[in-house]
């Protein structure tokens, strides 16, 4: 059974002001600006977007990148009626990132922006990236890593409080779980963002599930002891 995290509930309502340009440009715009960058130096073919939202980077991703296939993934019944709005012929997936409804290797990168830290288990979520990339795939996750373990605790307990669940790790911690489900590291990026970009700064963690020795199988990821975490939206 999984943790609990943030009700569907709270998402379905964030929906309704998820697009508005104002939040947008403060929020998204410059985490989603850092992974574009990265992933056209990477040109990848098929790209599962986890915890896509109304869809926004998900469709800019899909102009953008020229020949990719990308998906988009949501636990949230209505951020993807706000996606289907935006695009009807793309493919919109409603599914929880703890269990991916994806088969193994199927994509060349997954990206997630601003929405890992409400995932419940944060390293059973990695295993599941890791699981659905193929080998020398890569995942890109930004979302903020405050600059204390304090912090991280503070707003971790905060949110319980007040009933939704979330964790941001530092970024110290971010490595770790990234690399204890067989990720290799290859960078993590500080994306300015204003009001709080220096107070909590957003980073981008590009990290790449490495090719198996030749002849031998690939490895699926394993979570492993789940650490703290927490669900998508």
């Amino acid at each position: 059974m999984d943790p609990p995290g943030p009700k569907p509930w709270f998402f379905d309502t964030w929906a309704l002001f998820y697009d508005l340009p104002l939040v947008q440009r403060l929020t998204y715009r410059p985490v989603q600006d850092a992974v574009l960058g990265a992933l056209r130096r990477t040109r990848p073919r098929r790209v599962l977007d986890v915890g896509c939202g109304t869809g926004l980077f998900a469709s800019r991703l899909g102009r953008e990148l020229a020949g990719a296939t990308v998906v988009g993934c949501d636990f949230s019944h209505g951020m993807l009626r706000q996606a289907a709005a935006h695009a009807r012929d793309a493919p919109w997936v409603q599914g929880n990132a703890l269990h991916l409804p994806f088969r193994d290797a199927s994509f060349d990168a997954v990206v997630c922006t601003e929405a890992f830290h409400w995932f419940p288990d944060q390293r059973l979520a990695l295993a599941e990236f890791f699981r659905v990339l193929v080998p020398g795939g890569r995942a890109l996750v930004a979302l903020v890593n405050p600059p204390l373990a304090a912090v991280s605790a503070a707003m971790r307990a905060a949110s319980r409080l007040v009933g939704e669940p979330f964790y941001w790790p530092t970024r110290a911690e971010m490595r770790r779980q990234v690399e204890s489900v067989g990720f290799h590291v290859e960078a993590q990026r500080w994306v300015f963002r204003v009001p709080a970009g220096f107070l909590l700064p957003p980073v981008l963690t590009l990290a790449r599930r490495p090719a198996p020795p030749s002849g031998r199988p690939a490895p699926v990821g394993k979570p492993g002891n789940a650490g703290p975490g927490h669900s998508q939206g």
